[in-house]
């Protein structure tokens, strides 16, 4: 069953400490299945780890975690080839896609260059709840900072733009992403948009902002505009724990 309308929830988080794995599934990601609305079988969820090139481990541990939590997991890798004859097909198929960090820039020019751009589209309006992490966040706007280039946060301005805000994630964590997310705000080389610290998501419907989400005690979400005055202005959201 799709979910009633396109529905993306984009996060700093949804993955947690796991006593047997390298990590286990967060708050975040258990949300973003339940809003998929899935009766009466296995939710199906595939894994895209495109932004850390189809790490086999990575994939390895996903599958572990998905059958622990009842899930249908499937993945999607692109390397060396695609895995999956009708990419299409699958990902229309499937209840929730769930894109992993690492290189955004990465991501987005395999993505292009294997037609996923318009599938992904096409999945996120037919119902098909999209989620992820990081790089996952981002890609689904129209862009954010991004350590892709190297340790210097540089701009991303090419993301998929199913989004028309900016996204800005690890807000709390690693120093540099707010100041350069509001300068790039403050002099319009990106729009105003919605930033996450580690650990809170943001759940869109259609493109509209609905509700912040956080897995984790005080972590914030924050909306940043452009003040008349050409400066970033930050408001902090209210943002609901889930657990």
């Amino acid at each position: 069953m799709p979910a009633d309308a396109p529905t993306i929830l984009a996060t700093s988080g949804g993955i947690s400490a796991s006593d047997r794995l390298p990590w286990g599934i967060g708050a975040l990601t258990r949300h973003a299945v339940d809003l998929a609305g899935t009766t009466g079988r296995a939710p199906r969820v595939c894994l895209l780890a495109t932004a850390v090139g189809d790490d086999a481990g990575l994939i390895g541990t996903f599958y572990a975690n998905a059958v622990a939590e009842g899930w249908q997991p499937s993945h999607l890798a692109l390397f060396p080839m695609p895995n999956i004859d009708d990419v299409r097909e699958h990902l229309l198929t499937r209840d929730v896609v769930w894109v992993w960090g690492g290189s955004v820039a990465g991501l987005l020019a395999m993505w292009r260059l294997h037609g996923l751009d318009e599938i992904l589209r096409e999945a996120w309006q037919a119902g098909v709840v999209l989620t992820g992490v990081s790089a996952g966040s981002i890609c689904w706007h129209a862009g954010g900072t991004t350590d892709s280039f190297g340790p210097e946060l540089r701009p991303v301005t090419n993301g998929l733009g199913l989004l028309p805000h900016s996204n800005g994630v690890h807000y709390n964590s690693e120093k540099k992403r707010r100041p350069l997310f509001e300068r790039l705000i403050a002099d319009q080389t990106l729009p105003p948009g919605y930033a996450t610290d580690d650990g809170a998501g943001l759940l869109y419907r259609g493109t509209e902002l609905v509700e912040a989400l956080s897995e984790k005690h005080r972590a914030g979400a924050y909306r940043v505009d452009r003040g008349p005055d050409g400066s970033a202005v930050e408001t902090p959201l209210d943002v609901r724990r889930i657990s």
